[in-house]
């Protein structure tokens, strides 16, 4: 339903720090692909967490990907109440969904990072805008977006900000990713309805607004 998400998900992890065979929950994972890559690709145990895919459709797809349950687990849950142990997970990793759940600066202390274990790492690449421009959006953008969803779309201050303000991790980084051309050049060539509106804005230069956001933080160590 977006640009390219696993080639984000190769940037977002290139020379990433998670233990091999590390148990990663794959936060907002849709239909499951990018689950897929992780553990096929990295060989992480990977629990495949989202609110509004079906976690039957996604055992289907991932039996065909030839991945068991001891690999993959699809789980049906929201960011804001998971359902898992405290201190479960090596990492969190999120592609193109953190933007809808976690721009509440409390996010990460209160309903993320007690999942994560000490010294455990979360790896974030969102959609965003190169600069704030909600204040004058350009008409190019609002060929294919509303203002209310162009509302989920920050730029690189807003997120240094937010989860700067975060007590329990230290933040590695925050920067504008490499691909952004290149995978909303894949995305634009298919033929989906989402696609094919995001083409009104993308043709009317509405890019040169747009970016992909990293984040990466490490969970404080127990002292």
């Amino acid at each position: 339903m977006g640009p390219n998400p696993l080639k984000l998900e190769e940037e977002l992890l290139s020379g990433h720090r998670i233990p091999a065979g590390g148990v990663v929950c794959d936060l907002g994972s849709g239909q499951g692909l990018t689950s897929v890559f992780l553990a096929k690709e990295y060989g992480f145990k990977v629990f495949a967490a989202d609110l509004w895919s079906d976690p039957k459709d996604n055992r289907e797809f991932f039996d065909q990907m030839g991945l068991s349950p001891d690999q993959i687990i699809p789980v049906k849950a929201d960011a804001t109440a998971l359902p898992f142990d405290k201190e479960f997970f090596d990492a969190v990793v999120t592609t193109d969904s953190y933007n809808y759940f976690g721009r509440d600066p409390e996010y990460l202390d209160s309903k993320l990072l007690p999942f994560v274990k000490p010294g455990g790492y979360i790896y974030i690449a969102i959609p965003g805008m190169k600069q704030d421009l909600h204040k004058n959006l350009p008409p190019e953008l609002l060929l294919s977006w509303t203002p209310e969803q162009l509302e989920y779309l920050r730029d690189t201050a807003y997120w240094t900000r937010t989860v700067s303000q975060c007590r329990g991790a230290d933040v590695l980084s925050v920067s504008e990713m490499e691909s952004n051309e290149e995978v909303w050049a894949d995305w634009l060539k298919q033929e989906n309805e989402y696609a094919i509106n995001d083409r009104k804005s993308m043709e009317a230069g509405g890019g040169k607004y747009l970016n992909f956001i990293k984040i990466v933080l490490r969970k404080h160590a127990q002292s």
